[in-house]
């Protein structure tokens, strides 16, 4: 057997090092696709939960902790305080959401509710839809959310009807309402001509396990070639330097 040569020791170390790398990568991503799948299992587990009815909510000591959780509230639409939301996409269209505080019974506070998508007009880009707000007492199902989902927005948040994003606590001391710190995406039929198709959280799993599996590979290929050129090649050469001798 040869004598090992400092360049061996180089190579021997470099590719431990290779491997010890990509396959800590590798753990770490398959530890990623653990973790969103467990918020997957706990979004899910809410989402079976009995809806929150107005008590439950207003009674919450911190309403946020019951986000994906079904609601059932009643109350009255403040309707002059409803906010359009651009660049907001349903089925690969882009419109734009609604959103209207509703004002819940048995309280002063206010939930604002993302009441659904309409597309908007291109022509009239400042045109706003003709949405129905019923009066009165509406009852409102869905599912508790976090504040409306914020877009990239270039300068200062707008103020008008069409708006780029909206901040609940900015919105509240515009409106002057006592809104909760969540929003409600609601559910049920769409009469009112607003579509509530709303997307699924995506989680990208699929995606850590991709990596993972590249991760793994890139390892594994290190060692194949480790073994190839530091013991297979060159034994093979010298058994044919061997049969050329003789």
């Amino acid at each position: 057997m040869a004598r090992a040569t400092p360049r061996f020791w180089a190579v021997t170390a470099a590719t431990v090092f290779t491997m010890a790398v990509t396959a800590s990568l590798g753990l770490w991503q398959l530890d990623r696709a653990a973790q969103k799948l467990a918020l997957q299992a706990q979004i899910n587990d809410r989402g079976a939960l009995a809806a929150w009815t107005n008590p439950d909510l207003l009674g919450a000591a911190d309403a946020t902790t019951g986000v994906h959780r079904p609601v059932r509230l009643s109350g009255q639409w403040v309707p002059q305080a409803s906010v359009f939301l651009d660049n907001r996409q349903m089925n690969g269209r882009v419109g734009l959401y609604l959103v209207t505080p509703l004002r819940l019974d048995g309280s002063g506070r206010a939930v604002l509710v993302q009441r659904g998508w309409v597309p908007r007009d291109f022509t009239d880009r400042s045109r706003v839809p003709a949405i129905a707000t019923p009066a009165g007492t509406v009852h409102v199902e869905g599912r508790l959310a976090s504040s409306p989902s914020k877009l990239y927005e270039l300068g200062e948040a707008g103020t008008g009807a069409i708006r780029q994003n909206i901040d609940l606590a900015a919105f509240a001391q515009e409106t002057g309402l006592d809104l909760l710190g969540v929003s409600v995406l609601q559910s049920g039929d769409a009469a009112d001509g607003l579509q509530r198709d709303w997307p699924r959280i995506a989680f990208g799993v699929q995606k850590h396990h991709g990596y993972a599996f590249q991760w793994f590979g890139l390892c594994a290929l290190a060692g194949v070639l480790y073994v190839w050129f530091q013991f297979i090649s060159p034994r093979r050469k010298r058994s044919s330097h061997g049969t050329d001798a003789r």
